[in-house]
C-alpha cells in the first residue's frame, strides 16, 4: 500500500499570481489611506498646523522600515516575513479606526505609523517574485505582481468613498474598517504561499561589502534608475493637484487626471516584462527617462485638463518603464543571502527617502516657483539623470571588454 504522492514543487505562476493579489490588497489600502487620512487628520486636529502629521508619518515609518524588515526576511523568510507586514497592517488600521470612532488625534498618529510599516515589507513582493521564477521569467514576474497596482487604482478611491460614512457620527472610522479587512486578507492569501525558506544561518552572511558591490557601474545604474523613478514621478505628481486647484480646476477633474496618472503607473506591468525580456533592461529604462522627459514637456504645454491629464499619464508609463527596468536589473547585482539583503534593503531605503524629500518638498516649491517653473526643473533633472546613466552605461560596456580581454587565453 503506498502513501500519499509527494508534493512537488511549487508553481512558480502560482506563487506570482498569489503575490500579485497581495500587492493589489497592498496597493487598495494605501489608496484608501491616501484619500481618507489627510481629512482625518483635519477633522481631529487639534491645531491647524498639524493637520498632515499623521500623512507624513506613513512613508516616514515606510522609509524607516525596509532595512529591518529585509534582515527580519533574511532570518525568517519572505513567508513570515510578509504575515508580519500584514499583521502590523490590521493593527495599525485597527487603531486609526479607533482614534476616527473615539475623536483621539494622536491615537490617528499612531494607527498612521504602525500602517505606515505595512510598505516598508510589502516593498519586497517584487523580490519575492523575482526569487521563485526562472531566469527567463524573471523581468515579467517582477512586472506583473506590480500590476496589482491596477486593481487599486480602480477599487481604491471607491472603496473609501463607500465606506467613508458607513456608520454615522463616525466619519472615516468604516474607511480604516475597510483597510483592516484588507490587511486580514493579505494574511490569507499568504497563508498559500510557499515562498523560499529562510537561508541557514551559516549560510546568511558573507559576500562582498556593499561598498564593493556600490562601485559597480551596473548597481549604480539600477539605483540611480530606481531613485530618480520615484523621485521624479513624486514631485511632479503630489504637485498636479495643487495647481489644477490654482488654475480652478473642478475636483472631479483633479480626480480623473490622478486616476489616470496611477493607471499609467500600473498597466503597462502587463507587458512591460516581456518587453524587458526581448529587448533588455537598458533600452526600457531609457524608454522610461525620455518619457518622463516628455511628460515634463506636455506639462509645460497648458493648464488645460487636456494638458495635465495627458502629462501625468506618460509620467506613469515612464515611471514604470524606468522602475521596472531597473529592478530587474538590480537582481543581477548581487549573489547570495548576504548580499541581496544589502542590496535591495539599501535600494528601497534611498527610494523611499527620496520620494519623501520629494512630496514635501513638491507643494512648496509649486507655491514659489509655480507649475511651469517646476516642470522646467523637473526637465533639467531628467536630463541630468539620462546623461548619468549614458555615462554609467558606458562605463559598464567598458569593464565588460576589460574583463572579457583578462578571461581570453593568451595567443601562442
Amino acid at each position: 500500500m503506498t502513501g500519499p504522492p509527494a508534493e512537488g514543487p511549487p508553481s512558480p505562476y502560482l506563487q506570482v499570481g498569489l503575490l500579485f493579489v497581495c500587492e493589489a490588497l497592498t496597493r487598495t489600502s494605501a489608496v484608501i489611506l491616501l484619500t481618507t487620512m489627510g481629512l482625518a487628520g483635519s477633522r481631529l486636529t487639534p491645531d491647524p498646523s498639524l493637520t498632515t502629521l499623521p500623512l507624513a508619518l506613513v512613508p516616514v515609518a515606510t522609509t524607516l522600515t525596509t532595512i529591518p524588515a529585509a534582515h527580519w526576511m533574511r532570518r525568517h523568510g519572505r513567508r513570515t516575513g510578509f504575515l508580519t507586514g500584514g499583521g502590523l497592517g490590521v493593527a495599525g488600521a485597527a487603531v486609526a479606526a479607533a482614534a476616527a470612532w473615539h475623536g483621539e488625534f494622536l491615537l490617528l498618529c499612531a494607527g498612521a505609523l504602525l500602517i505606515g510599516t505595512v510598505n516598508g515589507f510589502a516593498t519586497y513582493y517584487r523580490f519575492a517574485a523575482a526569487e521563485v521564477s526562472p531566469p527567463a521569467f524573471r523581468s515579467r514576474a517582477i512586472s506583473l505582481v506590480m500590476a496589482g497596482g491596477v486593481i487599486a487604482a480602480v477599487a481604491g478611491a471607491t472603496m473609501a468613498a463607500e465606506t467613508r460614512f458607513l456608520w454615522e457620527g463616525r466619519e472615516f472610522a468604516g474607511s480604516f474598517g475597510c483597510i483592516v479587512v484588507l490587511q486580514a486578507l493579505i494574511l490569507l492569501v499568504m497563508s498559500f504561499t510557499r515562498l523560499p525558506p529562510p537561508t541557514p544561518r551559516s549560510e546568511a552572511g558573507g559576500g562582498r561589502p556593499l561598498t564593493r558591490i556600490a562601485a559597480h557601474p551596473t548597481f549604480r545604474m539600477a539605483l540611480l534608475g530606481g531613485v530618480a523613478s520615484w523621485g521624479l514621478m513624486s514631485l511632479l505628481m503630489n504637485a498636479t493637484p495643487l495647481s489644477m486647484e490654482r488654475h480652478h480646476h473642478a475636483f472631479h477633474d483633479t480626480a480623473r487626471v490622478i486616476q489616470w496618472h496611477v493607471l499609467g503607473m500600473y498597466v503597462p506591468s502587463f507587458f512591460t516584462g516581456s518587453i524587458v525580456q526581448r529587448v533588455g533592461e537598458r533600452p526600457v529604462m531609457f524608454a522610461g527617462i525620455l518619457l518622463i522627459g516628455v511628460s515634463a514637456l506636455v506639462n509645460l504645454g497648458g493648464t488645460e485638463v487636456a494638458w495635465y491629464m495627458t502629462g501625468l499619464t506618460l509620467l506613469g508609463v515612464g515611471w514604470n518603464f524606468l522602475f521596472v527596468s531597473c529592478t530587474s536589473l538590480l537582481t543581477g547585482t548581487y549573489s547570495g543571502e548576504g548580499e541581496k539583503t544589502r542590496v535591495q534593503s539599501a535600494n528601497d531605503f534611498l527610494i523611499f527617502a527620496t520620494m519623501i524629500l520629494s512630496s514635501f518638498s513638491s507643494g512648496a516649491l509649486e507655491a514659489r516657483i509655480g507649475w511651469y517653473q517646476l516642470n522646467l526643473a523637473a526637465l533639467a533633472a531628467t536630463a541630468l539623470v539620462a546623461a548619468t546613466l549614458a555615462g554609467l552605461a558606458w562605463r559598464e560596456r567598458r569593464l565588460a571588454g576589460e574583463e572579457a580581454r583578462h578571461a581570453a587565453p593568451e595567443p601562442r
